[in-house]
Protein backbone atom coordinates (compact mmCIF):
# COMPACT_ATOMS: atom_id res chain seq x y z
CA UNK A 1 0.00 0.00 0.00
CA UNK A 2 1.32 3.48 -0.87
CA UNK A 3 2.17 5.92 1.90
CA UNK A 4 -0.01 8.97 2.43
CA UNK A 5 -3.74 9.44 2.14
CA UNK A 6 -5.28 8.79 -1.26
CA UNK A 7 -7.06 11.72 -2.91
CA UNK A 8 -10.09 9.61 -3.79
CA UNK A 9 -12.17 7.71 -1.25
CA UNK A 10 -15.14 5.61 -2.41
CA UNK A 11 -18.09 5.01 -0.08
CA UNK A 12 -20.16 1.96 -0.95
CA UNK A 13 -23.92 1.72 -1.34
CA UNK A 14 -25.05 -1.41 -3.16
CA UNK A 15 -28.63 -0.11 -3.36
CA UNK A 16 -27.48 2.44 -5.94
CA UNK A 17 -25.80 -0.07 -8.26
CA UNK A 18 -27.38 -0.76 -11.61
CA UNK A 19 -29.38 -3.95 -11.87
CA UNK A 20 -27.15 -7.01 -12.14
CA UNK A 21 -24.08 -5.37 -10.62
CA UNK A 22 -22.51 -6.86 -7.50
CA UNK A 23 -20.79 -4.64 -4.96
CA UNK A 24 -17.57 -6.62 -4.51
CA UNK A 25 -17.12 -6.95 -8.27
CA UNK A 26 -17.77 -3.24 -8.75
CA UNK A 27 -15.13 -2.34 -6.16
CA UNK A 28 -12.70 -4.76 -7.83
CA UNK A 29 -13.24 -2.98 -11.16
CA UNK A 30 -12.65 0.39 -9.48
CA UNK A 31 -9.42 -0.90 -7.92
CA UNK A 32 -8.26 -2.01 -11.38
CA UNK A 33 -8.94 1.59 -12.50
CA UNK A 34 -6.75 2.99 -9.70
CA UNK A 35 -8.93 3.22 -6.58
CA UNK A 36 -6.87 2.81 -3.39
CA UNK A 37 -9.35 3.58 -0.55
CA UNK A 38 -12.89 2.37 0.11
CA UNK A 39 -15.30 2.81 3.01
CA UNK A 40 -17.66 -0.15 3.34
CA UNK A 41 -21.03 1.24 4.48
CA UNK A 42 -23.80 -1.33 3.90
CA UNK A 43 -25.25 -0.60 7.35
CA UNK A 44 -28.29 -2.78 6.70
CA UNK A 45 -26.35 -5.98 5.98
CA UNK A 46 -26.54 -8.74 8.55
CA UNK A 47 -23.23 -9.08 10.42
CA UNK A 48 -22.04 -12.32 8.76
CA UNK A 49 -22.72 -11.04 5.22
CA UNK A 50 -21.09 -7.68 6.04
CA UNK A 51 -18.02 -9.43 7.49
CA UNK A 52 -17.73 -11.64 4.40
CA UNK A 53 -17.90 -8.56 2.16
CA UNK A 54 -15.21 -6.74 4.14
CA UNK A 55 -13.02 -9.88 4.13
CA UNK A 56 -13.37 -10.20 0.35
CA UNK A 57 -12.36 -6.56 -0.17
CA UNK A 58 -9.43 -6.92 2.25
CA UNK A 59 -8.05 -9.59 -0.09
CA UNK A 60 -7.69 -7.05 -2.92
CA UNK A 61 -4.09 -5.87 -3.31
CA UNK A 62 -3.25 -2.19 -2.74
CA UNK A 63 -6.70 -1.34 -1.36
CA UNK A 64 -7.15 0.36 2.00
CA UNK A 65 -10.44 -0.94 3.39
CA UNK A 66 -12.21 1.18 5.99
CA UNK A 67 -15.54 0.38 7.57
CA UNK A 68 -18.36 2.73 8.44
CA UNK A 69 -19.87 2.86 11.95
CA UNK A 70 -18.98 -0.70 12.92
CA UNK A 71 -15.50 -2.07 13.38
CA UNK A 72 -13.96 -5.04 11.63
CA UNK A 73 -10.83 -6.47 13.30
CA UNK A 74 -8.73 -6.49 10.11
CA UNK A 75 -10.00 -3.28 8.49
CA UNK A 76 -7.48 -0.49 8.05
CA UNK A 77 -9.68 1.95 9.94
CA UNK A 78 -13.16 3.04 10.95
CA UNK A 79 -15.19 5.96 9.61
CA UNK A 80 -17.37 7.26 12.43
CA UNK A 81 -20.73 8.96 12.06
CA UNK A 82 -20.92 12.51 13.41
CA UNK A 83 -22.56 11.30 16.66
CA UNK A 84 -20.29 8.32 17.42
CA UNK A 85 -17.66 8.32 20.15
CA UNK A 86 -14.05 7.93 19.05
CA UNK A 87 -12.39 4.55 19.37
CA UNK A 88 -8.84 3.41 19.81
CA UNK A 89 -8.87 2.13 16.23
CA UNK A 90 -7.46 4.36 13.48
CA UNK A 91 -10.48 6.44 12.58
CA UNK A 92 -11.97 9.29 10.62
CA UNK A 93 -15.17 11.20 11.21
CA UNK A 94 -18.13 12.50 9.27
CA UNK A 95 -18.39 16.27 9.81
CA UNK A 96 -20.82 18.97 8.73
CA UNK A 97 -19.39 22.19 10.20
CA UNK A 98 -16.25 23.83 11.62
CA UNK A 99 -17.01 22.76 15.19
CA UNK A 100 -17.23 19.12 14.17
CA UNK A 101 -13.93 19.36 12.28
CA UNK A 102 -12.24 20.85 15.36
CA UNK A 103 -13.70 18.11 17.60
CA UNK A 104 -12.56 15.41 15.20
CA UNK A 105 -9.01 16.76 15.27
CA UNK A 106 -8.99 17.01 19.08
CA UNK A 107 -10.30 13.45 19.37
CA UNK A 108 -7.46 12.11 17.24
CA UNK A 109 -9.26 11.50 13.95
CA UNK A 110 -6.80 11.04 11.10
CA UNK A 111 -9.18 12.33 8.42
CA UNK A 112 -12.66 13.73 8.09
CA UNK A 113 -15.35 14.03 5.48
CA UNK A 114 -17.12 17.38 5.19
CA UNK A 115 -20.58 17.27 3.71
CA UNK A 116 -22.54 18.15 1.81
CA UNK A 117 -20.05 19.71 -0.58
CA UNK A 118 -22.79 20.17 -3.20
CA UNK A 119 -26.33 19.00 -3.84
CA UNK A 120 -26.35 15.22 -3.82
CA UNK A 121 -28.59 12.82 -5.72
CA UNK A 122 -27.82 10.19 -3.06
CA UNK A 123 -29.31 12.36 -0.31
CA UNK A 124 -31.79 14.76 -1.88
CA UNK A 125 -32.60 17.71 0.36
CA UNK A 126 -29.54 17.16 2.55
CA UNK A 127 -27.93 20.51 2.94
CA UNK A 128 -27.45 23.34 2.28
CA UNK A 129 -23.91 22.84 0.97
CA UNK A 130 -21.16 23.63 3.46
CA UNK A 131 -19.07 26.77 3.29
CA UNK A 132 -16.19 25.69 1.05
CA UNK A 133 -13.83 27.95 3.01
CA UNK A 134 -13.99 25.33 5.78
CA UNK A 135 -11.92 23.01 3.60
CA UNK A 136 -8.96 25.39 3.51
CA UNK A 137 -9.02 25.91 7.26
CA UNK A 138 -9.63 22.30 8.29
CA UNK A 139 -7.36 21.13 11.13
CA UNK A 140 -6.94 17.63 9.62
CA UNK A 141 -7.00 16.10 6.12
CA UNK A 142 -10.56 16.54 4.90
CA UNK A 143 -12.47 14.97 2.04
CA UNK A 144 -15.26 16.90 0.30
CA UNK A 145 -18.30 14.62 0.25
CA UNK A 146 -21.67 14.99 -1.44
CA UNK A 147 -22.44 15.80 -5.03
CA UNK A 148 -18.83 15.35 -6.17
CA UNK A 149 -18.36 14.45 -9.84
CA UNK A 150 -15.34 14.38 -12.14
CA UNK A 151 -16.32 17.91 -13.21
CA UNK A 152 -16.27 19.26 -9.64
CA UNK A 153 -13.51 17.17 -8.03
CA UNK A 154 -10.67 19.54 -8.90
CA UNK A 155 -12.57 22.53 -7.49
CA UNK A 156 -12.73 20.73 -4.12
CA UNK A 157 -8.94 20.41 -4.10
CA UNK A 158 -8.60 24.04 -5.15
CA UNK A 159 -10.85 25.00 -2.21
CA UNK A 160 -8.47 23.23 0.18
CA UNK A 161 -9.80 19.67 0.45
CA UNK A 162 -7.25 16.91 0.82
CA UNK A 163 -9.38 14.88 -1.56
CA UNK A 164 -12.91 13.84 -2.43
CA UNK A 165 -15.18 11.14 -1.09
CA UNK A 166 -17.66 9.82 -3.63
CA UNK A 167 -20.58 7.44 -3.44
CA UNK A 168 -23.36 8.03 -5.95
CA UNK A 169 -21.28 9.20 -8.90
CA UNK A 170 -19.52 5.83 -8.95
CA UNK A 171 -22.23 3.56 -7.54
CA UNK A 172 -24.86 4.76 -10.06
CA UNK A 173 -22.50 4.93 -13.04
CA UNK A 174 -23.04 2.67 -16.05
CA UNK A 175 -19.28 2.01 -15.89
CA UNK A 176 -18.02 2.55 -12.30
CA UNK A 177 -14.40 1.85 -13.26
CA UNK A 178 -14.46 4.48 -16.00
CA UNK A 179 -16.04 6.98 -13.58
CA UNK A 180 -13.30 6.19 -11.06
CA UNK A 181 -10.67 6.78 -13.73
CA UNK A 182 -12.27 10.13 -14.63
CA UNK A 183 -12.26 11.18 -10.96
CA UNK A 184 -8.61 10.21 -10.56
CA UNK A 185 -7.69 12.11 -13.72
CA UNK A 186 -9.51 15.21 -12.42
CA UNK A 187 -7.67 14.97 -9.09
CA UNK A 188 -4.32 14.78 -10.84
CA UNK A 189 -2.52 12.63 -8.28
CA UNK A 190 -3.89 9.64 -6.40
CA UNK A 191 -1.79 10.05 -3.26
CA UNK A 192 -0.81 13.16 -1.33
CA UNK A 193 2.12 12.73 1.01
Amino acid sequence: MKEGLPRLMLLTDRSQLRLGRGLAGTVEECVAAGLRRVVVREHDLERAAWTALVDRLLALPDLEVLTSRRAHPRAHGLHLAAHQRPTSQRHGRSCHDAGALDRAAREGARWATLSPYAASASKPGHGPPVDRALLAGAPLPTYALGGVTPASARSALDAGAHGVAVMGAVMRAADPAAETARLLEALGSEVAL
